[in-house]
């Protein structure tokens, strides 16, 4: 073979390789979230005043500055809620484990704030790990949250004086501008959680 012909035959080695390396780069997406459902366009949250589990009066700036979960429930819910916050604090463990930092926070706000005053959701709240947040306050300033973040919840009568409340349970995201980013539908598994979380955070 000569030069001329070493050297195109070279050229097309190259050429094929390039191509096939591009080709793999096109067929192989980056990672994306499993589970999550990302907002095309993160929206602020309404205005509205509510009360911590410290009894602090608090608006939408109590999102500002860090990466929440938050989930509408009520401390006298027998199961999603305890399950919902347990596989959050579990995820959470997970990550710090994996060395992540900063740890998204998880926030429960009440739609039983009849019954949920401030100190009986700080009670509650600290069951699933330290430096959570409950949100409670009145039914109207509630409803200002969520009915802008479409969160469904009905008062529902049981035995007697009694009484439970039917509500959402997706788990939403809310980015350190105050933004609703995200959201986790039901079921609920920490693995989905410890996957899409990074990759939310990171803005991938």
């Amino acid at each position: 073979m000569g030069p001329r012909n070493r050297f195109i035959a070279i050229v097309a080695v190259v050429a094929i390789a390039t191509g096939a390396w591009l080709s793999f780069k096109v067929m192989t997406p980056a990672a994306l979230p499993l589970t999550a459902t990302l907002l095309p366009a993160p929206g602020p949250l309404p205005e509205f005043s509510l009360l911590d589990h410290d009894g602090n009066a608090i608006g939408r700036g109590v999102f500002s500055g860090q990466w929440s979960l938050v989930f509408f429930g009520f401390t006298h819910c027998p199961d999603i809620c305890p399950l919902t916050l347990q596989v959050l604090a579990d995820a959470r463990k997970q990550l710090a484990d994996e060395g992540m930092d900063p740890l998204p926070r998880i926030v429960l706000v009440s739609v039983d704030p009849e019954r949920d005053t401030p100190e009986i959701l700080g009670q509650y709240v600290q069951y699933f790990g330290d430096d959570n947040l409950g949100i409670t306050g009145e039914l109207e300033e509630v409803r200002k949250l969520t009915g802008r973040l479409g969160i469904f919840f009905e008062k529902t009568a049981t035995d007697g004086d009694n009484y439970s409340v039917d509500h959402s349970a997706v788990v939403l995201v809310i980015n350190p501008r105050g933004q609703f980013h995200a959201l986790f539908s039901a079921p609920h598994i920490a693995r989905n959680f410890v996957h899409d979380l990074p990759l939310i955070m990171r803005g991938r």
